[in-house]
């Protein structure tokens, strides 16, 4: 094996690890973000609620804001 061959191996394995270490650290940090996520916010089944009812009650705000919206379109003061 020459010299010229042995670097390139060396090369290409150091940055296979080094994206190795990368994927790791990626993954770590979402799963970091993702913790700070609910405990920000709090997951709906850790106030008694669910899913579904937290979808329904967005669903309802955004219903709210549309009527609100087409309101001030239509020059309606509310």
């Amino acid at each position: 094996m020459s010299e010229s061959m042995l670097m390139a191996l060396s090369a290409v394995l150091s940055l296979a690890i080094l994206a190795g270490v990368a994927l790791v650290m990626w993954q770590g940090w979402l799963t970091l973000k993702l913790r700070e996520l609910e405990t920000a916010h709090g997951s709906p089944e850790r106030f008694g609620g669910s899913r579904e009812g937290a979808a329904r009650i967005e669903i309802a705000d955004l219903k709210e804001r549309i009527r609100k919206l087409e309101a001030i379109a239509s020059g309606v003061d509310l």
